[in-house]
């Protein structure tokens, strides 16, 4: 079993973000990790005790989890630890202006072993056309503080596809991140989505395809494998576990305003608003997902990355089109499974399958 924590404050909202995060309720910060914790209990208590489960990895998002304070996650990590397995991946994601040296030296302490950086880029001038309250030296000095205080993963996020970019700007951009000591890497196409204030400017986004098979390209030639459309590590032990687990369809607690978990086959989801989950952190919204629903989003998260999809979930029919998939070099057939050879051609794959 996973575990994902929301924390939903931000410093400054991004202008391509959609996640649920705030930037003018800070008073309620306080309110709001106790009513976290009440819920963390209560699902402890009766999905983790009752069923006697474990919690294999535990990842701290948002949001901006460096918006607080360490020590308040003090009692929420010591609620988890008896329920953790042997090593068990702990990350947090974290934004270099807030991420000081002190704040990351104490989630350590705590026993958090990953640390994701929300970097975006590493130019000053990209920076502040996405909104990023951030500059590139207060990166590059997160990550290396990251690295001495001990961290056993280190990620750098960032983003392309952005006005402006080209394939030599976005090797600048890699250049710089190859040579921090990271260990893990996220490349992501900016989205544009609604409710952000890049939804109306279309022409903020470049669609280049082959400038995402060139960029690629660019980050294998330095020695990061591709796993999955948007991750890449430096080695099979730095991939996130976190991430697999839900590739996996793994089940999930989802906690905090505006987190989703996953658990008997239903999707639940707490509150967005943060006033109304600080008055009753336990009211959840609930979603069966039935068998076909299952099956559809294995095969789709399982053609997203190095895991492949079972051939035991494929009918008669969808075999055939997975036979001529085959006979084209689409995709590859190994162990009763079936690997995708070209991520970005996955959500077309699964659906010529299953249509």
């Amino acid at each position: 079993m996973l575990l994902y924590i929301h924390i939903p404050f931000c410093d400054s909202k991004c202008f391509y973000c959609a996640f649920n995060s705030y930037t003018d309720k800070f008073h309620l910060k306080l309110e709001y990790m106790k009513a976290l914790k009440k819920q963390l209990k209560n699902e402890l208590d009766n999905y983790v005790l009752k069923h006697n489960k474990e919690i294999e990895t535990v990842f701290i998002g948002g949001g901006t989890p460096s918006c607080v304070k360490a020590q308040e996650y003090e009692e929420v990590l010591n609620m988890i630890k008896p329920y953790l397995i042997k090593d068990a991946e702990i990350t947090t994601e974290a934004n270099p202006n807030s991420a000081s040296y002190e704040w990351l030296e104490t989630m350590h302490k705590y026993g958090v072993n990953r640390v994701s950086f929300g970097v975006q880029s590493f130019n000053n001038d990209k920076l502040k056309f996405l909104g990023r309250s951030h500059k590139s030296k207060s990166a590059i000095n997160a990550i290396q503080n990251a690295k001495s205080i001990g961290f056993n993963g280190i990620n750098c996020d960032i983003i392309y596809g952005v006005q402006g970019d080209t394939l030599e700007s976005m090797k600048e951009d890699f250049k710089q991140a190859f040579s921090l000591p990271i260990t893990h890497l996220s490349a992501y196409s900016l989205m544009i989505e609604e409710g952000t204030k890049f939804f109306d400017r279309s022409s903020v986004k470049i669609d280049d395809e082959e400038l995402s098979y060139e960029i690629f390209d660019f980050i294998k030639e330095h020695n990061f494998t591709q796993y999955e459309i948007s991750n890449f590590a430096r080695e099979k032990k730095y991939e996130s576990k976190h991430n697999y687990g839900y590739w996996e369809h793994k089940e999930y607690l989802g906690i905090g305003a505006g987190a989703v978990g996953y658990v008997n086959k239903r999707r639940y989801y707490p509150s967005k608003s943060i006033e109304e989950y600080i008055e009753n952190p336990l009211k959840m919204d609930y979603e069966a997902i039935d068998l076909e629903d299952i099956k559809t989003e294995k095969i789709l998260l399982g053609f997203r990355c190095s895991n492949g999809v079972a051939l035991s979930l494929f009918t008669q029919k969808e075999l055939e089109k997975v036979n001529h998939l085959i006979e084209n070099d689409k995709v590859l057939q190994k162990n009763q499974r079936i690997y995708n050879k070209n991520f970005l051609l996955s959500d077309e794959l699964a659906l010529y399958i299953l249509e």
